[in-house]
């Protein structure tokens, strides 16, 4: 049975890049995306976790765009990904 991703051993040198990552030019983002990583990140499938790099990789301005609805995503992992940020829970 081959392990899920809340099963693997997180990797600290990762997860302190994706910390630095998410430090962004604009606070709102900071904290969606700190909170994305502390309580989704564990238990993502690998697309999602591509997808949540893929999206740390844009601007700024893009990712606020992408969260207002004011762009589509390219593809449903990166609308899935936005939609759990989007969540406050």
């Amino acid at each position: 049975m081959p392990a899920t991703p809340a099963a693997e051993t997180m990797d600290p040198a990762e997860l302190g890049r994706l910390r630095w990552r998410c430090r962004r030019g604009m606070r709102e983002l900071d904290v969606l995306l700190m909170r994305y990583l502390e309580r989704d990140w564990p238990g993502a499938s690998a697309t999602a976790r591509a997808a949540f790099r893929a999206l740390l990789e844009r601007q700024d301005p893009e990712i606020n765009a992408l969260l207002l609805g004011r762009m589509a995503p390219e593809d449903e992992a990166v609308a899935d990904v936005l939609e759990c940020l989007r969540r406050a829970d």
